[in-house]
């Protein structure tokens, strides 16, 4: 049986055909947000019941202390390294703070007619942030201080 070049593509077109439609229900099949609109209960048990699974296998208690066990020597250098950036966060927003409220004193006295002392920065003499934790503590060598402070 001879078969023409027509008949030949005509036949490619209908597999072809048959292939994207065969192709389109498997992925509506796969497709899990339908499949959860569509059977939303079997749904949800089903994830109830992975649920107990993973949680009865201890993979989490697993993956928790290895994940410990990988961070060990590193806690000490992040936590130093963040307790130094807070502190120096918390020095900055605190002098400005002090900086933004002496300036209020100063413009009420200015306004009520009170010669204005300079009092600004006195307060704060020796007070710097402490390397080891949060906030600000005394110091006795000045020398420490943060250059860009006019004390």
């Amino acid at each position: 049986m001879a078969e023409t070049t027509a008949d030949v593509r005509r036949d490619i077109e209908q597999t072809r055909e048959r292939m994207s439609t065969t192709l389109a229900e498997l992925e509506q099949r796969l497709n899990v947000m339908q499949v959860v609109r569509d059977h939303p209960w079997p749904a949800l048990a089903l994830a109830v019941g992975a649920g107990l699974a993973l949680s009865a296998s201890g993979a989490d208690a697993k993956a928790a202390a290895a994940t410990v066990v990988a961070t060990k020597g590193s806690r000490t250098k992040i936590s130093s390294a963040l307790d130094d950036i807070v502190a120096n966060l918390m020095t900055g927003v605190h002098a400005a703070l002090q900086d933004r409220i002496d300036g209020w004193v100063d413009e009420l006295k200015t306004a009520i007619g009170t010669p204005s002392t300079s009092t600004r920065h006195s307060a704060r003499r020796g007070m710097v942030a402490s390397s080891g934790g949060y906030g600000t503590g005394p110091i006795d060598d000045v020398s420490m201080m943060q250059p860009n402070r006019a004390d």
